[in-house]
């Protein structure tokens, strides 16, 4: 009951939110936090640490802005074809990697997403360096007109709960169990008969799959696709989201996110404006060193305490 009044009281929240806030901030701040949702999946419940997941939401966001510039689709369907994509580039890079554990695991994802990044820098279609450029936000089912912030904030905002709750499904599922105990103790689930490699497969694929959306979603609020999307300083960053909010957690990736967002967005136009990675990567020592479980994973830890 208590979760459930919670999460009514941050829904009302967020309907209110562009009355008071920039829109396009918060938007970011909702792709960036399915972005790090969909790595907290893999990470948090499945155990398995990726260095790579930027590719797949630079690809849905490449993907969505070319078959939108291109062929004029709809974003219904830009976004459709995007997150496809992703999910059959999730699936390949997936079937290379899962056979992996440990840093070997995470190096092959790593070397996996540079691969894409000079595909990525190389391909004609991309734009290269200058990236893809005024992509149209377009009319959604050709009826609602997504220019206008307001009205793309309240889609960006649909889109983020139905990722959040595809997610929150996923590991409250049989198939989420047995995620877990995978994470927790992967010879003892191989002795229960499960087919590991076919779980941690899975659980990549649907992770590629919802990074994809979250990409092919930034494309259309910022109407650009660039390298910065596929960079490996794009997957450390997702890694810094899921650590400072709380790895393992529902709400600790959307926490992280927030804060890594709102934090870039106000150091940007102050005078440590050329030191923001720095800042950042204090921020990151200071987490791992205070707060092992993450800001949300340390809040659970006080609130179980001061209950018992």
């Amino acid at each position: 009951m208590y979760n459930k009044k919670l999460n009514l009281v941050l829904l009302g929240l967020a309907l209110v939110a562009p009355f008071v806030f920039y829109p396009v901030f918060l938007m970011k701040v909702l792709c960036f936090a399915l972005f790090a949702c969909a790595f907290n999946l893999l990470l948090g419940f499945a155990g398995l640490l990726s260095f790579g997941h930027a590719v797949f939401l630079g690809t849905g966001a490449y993907v969505t802005g070319y078959v939108m510039t291109t062929y004029g689709l709809t974003p219904e369907l830009g976004i459709l074809a995007g997150v496809v994509v992703s999910a059959l580039v999730g699936f390949v890079y997936g079937k290379l990697a899962v056979r992996r554990e440990g840093i070997y695991f995470a190096m092959v994802t790593l070397a996996l997403a540079q691969l894409a990044f000079f595909f990525y820098l190389q391909t004609p279609f991309t734009g290269g360096e200058d990236g893809l450029q005024g992509i149209p936000r377009g009319n959604l089912f050709g009826l609602i007109d997504l220019t206008d912030n307001m009205t793309m904030y309240y889609f960006v905002l649909a889109v983020f709960i139905i990722g959040f709750l595809t997610i929150y499904r996923t590991i409250h599922s049989p198939f989420g169990q047995v995620m877990k105990a995978i994470r927790e103790n992967e010879p003892r689930a191989i002795s229960l008969g499960y087919k590991v490699n076919q779980y941690k497969l899975m659980t990549f694929v649907i992770s590629a799959t919802l990074a994809g959306l979250a990409g092919s979603t930034k494309a259309l609020v910022f109407q650009l696709a660039s390298l910065t999307d596929v960079h490996w300083f794009m997957s450390g960053e997702v890694v810094l989201m899921t650590l400072l909010g709380g790895m393992g957690t529902i709400w600790g990736p959307v926490v992280g996110a927030a804060s890594i967002v709102s934090m870039q967005n106000v150091l940007a136009s102050g005078p440590l404006a050329n030191y923001i990675h720095v800042v950042m990567g204090i921020v990151f020592v200071i987490c791992v060193l205070a707060f092992r479980k993450g800001l949300v994973g340390e809040l659970q830890k006080l609130l179980r305490k001061n209950v018992s």
